[in-house]
């Protein structure tokens, strides 16, 4: 559990003892946990840059432990603010992705011009797509949102996603957290994963997206119709933005297999923590179930939960009362 704040298992190990047995010194750490001491230093190294030790006053020389209190709720702070920092540098990277875009609105159907080509319905798309994954040469990144995909587009996809696999390509796919209600997407996304893909979800995501090599990026054209098609650029500008868009998403998401426990600090989970953010700032259970790739019901039913957990009346009262515990 403790990996999930930066400390491994020898680390853990370490840090217990030194609990234990203040006095320990290095030497002691190896013969009673039966470790080298190159282990033990770099245990001793991890928990310093975590802060869990420091250098002792009584002792000059020494290492002492932190209390694990203390230790970890620092930690936690450090790892909200870092999560704060990425979710606003990933609004500003859908800024200037979105003024990237409009730059390229006046192509027309499938014609090329400085570096990008409108892509018009979902024919065009999938033949760029198929070509490009032919072509690809070492990366893939892709974001998906939404609570399910089609079975159509998970048959057209498996096998292209399969071949990629096989060439040793490096998959990065991005679901929302919704798929995990969605037993054949999530099903997909569990065998992607089990074929060698990285795969992470999130909360919130950007519109569709995929980046082959860092040197192409297809956008659908009119995010709310898939159907209407597609950018496909190689613009230096445009990608530079798509891929700063894509890393910070994949920054704040969570690996496909971890286990989504609550915040220790506030019982949250982080599905519930941007449900209260959207309500908060005025959107609607239409628009929150709508971003969040969930049925209006889910969100309804969250809402109840939060709401009693808050002992709040209202949607205004359980705004200002998570605004006074600090879940916002």
């Amino acid at each position: 559990m403790l990996e999930l704040l930066g400390l491994d298992v020898v680390g853990q190990a370490v840090y217990q003892e030194i609990l234990a047995e203040p006095e320990f010194g290095v030497v002691e750490l190896c013969e009673s946990l039966g470790l080298t001491e190159h282990q033990v230093r770099a245990a001793l190294d991890q928990l310093a840059d975590l802060a869990l030790v420091r250098t002792s006053r009584d002792r000059p020389g020494t290492l002492h432990a932190v209390d694990p209190q203390a230790g970890f709720e620092a930690i936690l702070r450090r790892q909200e603010e870092d999560l704060a920092r990425r979710q606003q540098e990933l609004a500003v990277g859908k800024a200037a992705a979105a003024h990237a875009l409009a730059q390229f609105a006046h192509l027309r159907p499938n014609t090329s011009r400085d570096g990008a080509t409108r892509l018009i319905g979902l024919d065009a798309v999938q033949a760029r797509i198929e070509q490009l994954a032919r072509d690809v040469r070492s990366e893939l990144c892709s974001v998906t949102p939404g609570a399910a995909l089609p079975a159509q587009t998970l048959e057209l996809g498996r096998p292209v996603d399969a071949l990629m696999l096989e060439r040793g390509i490096t998959l990065q796919v991005l679901y929302q957290d919704a798929v995990r209600n969605s037993t054949a997407t999530f099903a997909y996304a569990q065998w992607m994963t089990e074929q060698g893909a990285q795969v992470r979800t999130a909360p919130l995501l950007p519109p569709r997206l995929l980046i082959f090599d860092r040197e192409y990026a297809l956008v659908p054209i009119d995010p709310s119709d898939p159907a209407a098609g597609a950018l496909c650029t190689r613009e230096p500008g445009m990608l530079a933005s798509l891929i700063a868009l894509f890393e910070q998403a994949w920054n704040t998401a969570i690996p496909l297999g971890a286990d989504k426990t609550p915040d220790g600090a506030t019982g949250l989970t982080s599905t519930e923590r941007t449900l209260l953010t959207l309500l908060a700032g005025g959107m609607t259970d239409e628009a929150a179930a709508k971003r969040l790739g969930v049925s209006l019901r889910t969100v309804r039913r969250q809402m109840a939960g939060l709401m009693e957990r808050l002992n709040a009346s209202s949607r205004f009262e359980a705004g200002l009362k998570a605004a006074q515990r600090g879940w916002l």
